[in-house]
C-alpha cells in the first residue's frame, strides 16, 4: 500500500515510517497539514494516517476538506485526543478509524489490515522502477527491457525497502528491519546486495550518500 503519514513529532514519525516500510508499505511522510496537502494534490494514496494536532492545518480540517472534494481515500487518525467528543469529531470529519496514542505498532498494523479488507485493497503485482523496468516481488525478479533478472530473496527485500522509503536509508536500518536479531549480517553482506542491485539498475537509481546510506531515486 502507498501510505501518507502525517505526524509532526519527528521521532514518532520515523518510528512509524520504519515500521510501515518493514511491513512492505510505501510511505510518504509529512510534518504539517500544508505539507500533507501538497502531497495529496500531486499524488494518489491507498491510505492516509493523520495526526490531528499538527501545524497550519489540523488533521480534522484536512480530512474534512478532502471529503468535500469527494476524495474518499481510507483514513486513520492517530492522536492523543482521547475524549469521546474528539472521536466523534474525527468520525464526523470522515475518518474510517481512530487510534488513540500511545499505541502499539502491532495495533496500527491490525487496523491497517482491517482497512485493506474492508476496502479490498490488493497489493500491486509489479512495482514500477522506471519506464522499462519493474520489480516482481512474488517471483523475485527485476524485469528490465522485457528481460528477467533473478534476485536473491534478501536482494529483493532490500530493493523493496529502498523503494518504499522516502529518505536515505542506513545500513544499520536495513539490518534492523530486514533481518532477525540472531541473523544480523555484517555490513559488507548488505553492501554486496546493494552493489549488485546498482549494477542491474544503474548507480543513478540507488544513490550512495557517503557516510549516511542509500537513497532510491524515484525520478
Amino acid at each position: 500500500m502507498k501510505i501518507l503519514l502525517l505526524e509532526d513529532d519527528l521521532i514518532l514519525n520515523e518510528i512509524i515510517e520504519e515500521y510501515l516500510i518493514s511491513q512492505e508499505h510505501e510511505v510518504i511522510t509529512a510534518f504539517s497539514g500544508n505539507e500533507a496537502q501538497d502531497y495529496l494534490y500531486s499524488q494518489t494514496f491507498d491510505l492516509l494516517i493523520l495526526d490531528v494536532n499538527v501545524p497550519f492545518v489540523s488533521g480534522f480540517e484536512l480530512l474534512k476538506e478532502l471529503r468535500t472534494q469527494n476524495i474518499k481515500t481510507p483514513t486513520i487518525f492517530i492522536t492523543s485526543l482521547n475524549m469521546v467528543e474528539d472521536m466523534q469529531k474525527g468520525f464526523d470529519s470522515g475518518c474510517d478509524d481512530y487510534l488513540k496514542k500511545p499505541f502499539e505498532l502491532k495495533e496500527l498494523d491490525l487496523r491497517i489490515n482491517n482497512i485493506k479488507r474492508l476496502f479490498k485493497i490488493t497489493p500491486k503485482e509489479l512495482i514500477n522502477i522506471s519506464k522499462d523496468t519493474f520489480l516482481d516481488i512474488q517471483n523475485l525478479l527485476i524485469i528490465k527491457n522485457n528481460q528477467k533478472i533473478h534476485l536473491a530473496k534478501k536482494e529483493c527485500e532490500v530493493l523493496q525497502y529502498l523503494i518504499n522509503s522516502s529518505k536515505t536509508v542506513s545500513i544499520e536500518e536495513l539490518s534492523l528491519n530486514l533481518w532477525a536479531y540472531e541473523d544480523n549480517p555484517n555490513d559488507s553482506t548488505i553492501r554486496t546486495y546493494i552493489k549488485n542491485l546498482r549494477k542491474i539498475l544503474g548507480e543513478e537509481k540507488i544513490i550512495n550518500i557517503r557516510g549516511v546510506g542509500y537513497r532510491f531515486n524515484k525520478e
